[in-house]
């Protein structure tokens, strides 16, 4: 019997190193962006790039809200180039963050994905902000279990 795992063959160890190192390249974790907030880390703008009312409802203290659907040369026109911008939405079924990136990245920002948006934000037991204001992350209630 044929191993389902094996079937569809495998990368080289130097394949597979280099496809995860552009994983990390392009994406980030709830752990490691809480871990950033609370260092008070310059170079990180986070952004909720769902609508207004789902942001007002809860989004990661910090976050500027940016609906995706609103970003253009023009909207941006003021923006930093030499930040980062951590792009997230609710989650693994939306792709609010993955257009935002494109985005961004387009208009020549340097951007990250948030793995799983605010929905692995609030599993991960990291606190939210609501209304309109940014807020401030002041703890990281759990360690990182990985």
């Amino acid at each position: 019997m044929m191993s389902a795992v094996l079937s569809s063959g495998l990368a080289s160890a130097s394949e597979s190193a280099q496809f995860f190192a552009a994983q990390l390249q392009f994406r980030t974790d709830a752990a490691d962006l809480a871990a950033d907030l609370i260092a008070g880390e310059s170079q990180i703008i986070v952004i909720d790039t769902r609508s207004v009312v789902d942001y007002q409802a809860g989004h990661i203290p910090g976050a500027l809200s940016f609906p995706h659907r609103t970003m253009s040369a023009e909207s941006t026109a003021a923006w930093d180039r030499s930040k980062v911008y951590v792009m997230y939405c609710d989650g693994i079924g939306c792709n609010g963050s993955t257009w935002g990136a494109y985005k961004l990245a387009k208009l020549g920002f340097q951007v990250k994905e948030l793995i799983g948006g605010i929905r692995y934000w609030q599993q991960d037991g990291y606190a939210v902000a609501t209304g309109d204001e940014a807020g401030v992350l002041l703890s990281i209630p759990i360690e990182c279990s990985c």
